[in-house]
């Protein structure tokens, strides 16, 4: 048997291949949408990517599940589990639909679906044998969002994000009975987790990539709780509040999404830009220099943390960036399944939009002329509830572009996050809003918190 785990660093997201050796043929669990290395894999190894499949409709990523099937003519296996309103659109005419019980093969592994509601109704876990390698012991258990190292997928999503309301109370009360599924299995099986730390999909995801579920249940949370009511308890409190783009996700990847292919994207600067403007420089030289309207959403490994907060899905794209990156944007935005970037305008030939900037200043400032000013926190509610300034006014940085602003465009604003990363992106949200006179506070909350005590 052959196994291999992809790890997408931008998004906290991992997918795996498993194949047989004996036969060549290879299954794809969670794909991505850029394939690459699904492809690269294969081509080195000498497999054939047959089938690929999913564990649930994701909320965090957009599927590749569909372009297996179109790119290297895979067979798809989705999950039939939950009503009506989890049932996969566009998928070819030999798709298999799956339920607890069911058995994918692939040439002498063995995949075992179990159903793992609680994330969502349609959620299932995948148990691995290596029937060709003389086992009739499961070696692990693929369990998507159903269960995380050190954590648990959160239940609350389809209500917080999907707006459907008293999900979250069904979905903890689902998750618990999935939970006790795992008496059945030893402690020896490897858990193979569909996110790491950073994801968005639980709160306390453990940053290692694999586990057991022996340690599992000797360190993780999750199996601490025998009372269910408590369980529930702990498990609905203090989620991280999930990106806006969350929404969007549920539905293409229910529905389907075109084929992705990387394309030539114009490079100009023309006397008007298209669309939504994202400047992709740092947030130092934004902040001397901008066009006043764009939001600053640096190039870096944090990027699609961030623009899936401020991503309109109906209009086209227009970012101030390297042209350079065109094709790594391109596969960025399409991966939270947006494919309409229009035009780059490249960073060195932009001044001419340029008709704003905002200045910072140090915590030690802000202290010492802290009575009272206008200050706006904009960090999570989590770390909100941790510790702030008693006379701050709280709002996440990813809800600014619709929230009500407590301050008037006329008053002098204090903008902080915890070290100085989001509030610069809240600096340029808020200036396209029309708040200008604003004050960006170095080092964050961690500065302040430092120079007051």
């Amino acid at each position: 048997m052959y196994f291999k785990q992809f790890y997408d660093q931008k998004l906290s997201q991992t997918s795996y291949m498993v194949a047989c050796q004996k036969t060549k043929e290879a299954i794809i669990i969670d794909p991505k949408r850029v394939l690459d290395e699904y492809a690269e894999t294969a081509n080195a190894e000498g497999f054939k990517i047959t089938q690929a499949t999913e564990t649930h409709i994701h909320a965090d990523f957009a599927s590749g599940l569909r372009d297996t099937a179109r790119k290297f003519g895979a067979k798809l296996f989705v999950s039939d589990e939950g009503d009506e309103h989890w049932k996969y659109q566009d998928v070819p005419e030999d798709t298999v639909y799956l339920k607890e019980g069911d058995v994918i093969n692939v040439g002498n592994v063995e995949l075992k679906v179990i159903h793992t509601p609680g994330h969502t109704p349609e959620s299932i876990s995948f148990v691995l044998t290596d029937l060709g390698g003389g086992s009739t012991e499961p070696m692990g258990i693929f369990t998507g969002d159903f269960m995380f190292v050190g954590d648990i997928g959160r239940p609350d999503l389809l209500e917080e994000a999907a707006n459907m309301k008293g999900t979250t109370e069904e979905g903890a009360n689902s998750m618990f009975s999935s939970l006790q599924k795992m008496a059945d299995y030893p402690d020896f099986m490897q858990v193979w987790p569909g996110h790491g730390a950073g994801s968005a999909c639980g709160k306390s995801l453990g940053a290692v990539p694999l586990s057991t579920l022996g340690y599992e249940r000797q360190n993780n949370w999750v199996f601490k709780y025998d009372d269910k009511e408590a369980f529930i308890t702990e498990l609905t409190s203090d989620q991280p509040e999930p990106p806006n783009y969350f929404a969007h996700m549920k539905k293409v990847n229910k529905e389907g999404l075109p084929e992705f292919n990387v394309r030539e994207v114009e490079v100009a600067t023309p006397e008007t830009l298209p669309g939504q403007v994202f400047d992709l420089r740092s947030k130092e030289i934004f902040k001397q220099g901008f066009m006043k309207g764009s939001i600053n959403l640096p190039y870096n490994g944090k990027f699609l943390q961030f623009a899936g907060w401020y991503i309109n899905y109906t209009e086209p794209m227009t970012v101030i960036a390297n042209p350079e990156d065109s094709q790594s944007i391109q596969e960025d935005l399409a991966s939270i399944g947006f494919d309409n970037l229009q035009l780059i305008v490249p960073a060195d030939q932009a001044d001419k939009y340029f008709n704003d900037s905002y200045e910072n200043i140090s915590p030690e400032i802000l202290v010492q002329n802290i009575d009272g000013i206008n200050i706006l926190d904009v960090r999570s509610s989590s770390e909100y509830n941790a510790g702030n300034i008693e006379s701050a006014s709280h709002i996440h940085f990813g809800k600014l572009q619709n929230a009500e602003i407590p301050f008037s465009k006329e008053d002098k604003i204090y903008v902080h996050c915890q070290s100085g990363v989001r509030s610069a992106i809240a600096m340029s949200v808020l200036k396209a809003r029309g708040f200008d006179d604003l004050i960006n506070v170095e080092r964050g909350y961690m500065g302040i918190k430092a120079v007051m005590n």
